[in-house]
């Protein structure tokens, strides 16, 4: 019984995975966005060390879509193709000014229109848990698999032995 709980929690945890990796995929590709919006939400992985002391390189973020920040709040914005999350520090006339918390200078001045975001929640270490995460799918699939063998062989001898009597 507690094989049968397990390959179903397996599955139900695969199925997911695979179900939101290609929902990630097909809205990137068809919004043209380097993120993906579930619920108004999206999840982001920092690559650079601009925000150090407050978010490390490998930190993961969640971050609401929305425009509606205030100064000091964490930001996710679009610049040219990339993304970047900063410290919104403050307006000049129609611009936002921002800063990575590790830079000395500010950013060049954006608009409203190039914020993806705020960052409502920084997760530490994430590219290490991302790691430890893949590390138990492949444990627990390996480990389904050699259930399933174990069980196959244990049907086959049973077969045999009912043929023999």
């Amino acid at each position: 019984m507690i094989k049968k709980v397990l390959n179903f929690i397996i599955y139900i945890i695969m199925f997911i995975i695979i179900i939101g990796l290609l929902y990630s995929i097909i809205q990137q590709n068809i919004t043209e966005k380097k993120y993906t919006n579930l619920f108004g939400y999206t999840f982001l992985e920092v690559l650079t060390g601009s925000m150090s002391g407050t978010i490390e390189i490998g930190d993961g973020v969640l971050v609401k879509l929305t425009s509606d920040i205030q100064e000091e709040d964490i930001i996710v914005y679009k610049k040219g193709e990339s993304l970047i999350t900063h410290r919104f520090i403050k307006t000049e006339d129609d611009k936002l000014i921002t800063k990575g918390d590790a830079n000395n200078v500010q950013d060049e001045p954006i608009t409203k229109e190039d914020i993806i975001g705020k960052v409502i929640w920084i997760i530490p270490n994430l590219h290490f848990l991302k790691k430890m995460m893949i590390t138990i799918l492949v444990i627990l699939i390996c480990m389904s698999v050699i259930l399933q063998q174990r069980r196959n062989r244990k049907n086959k001898q049973v077969e045999t032995l009912a043929k023999q009597k």
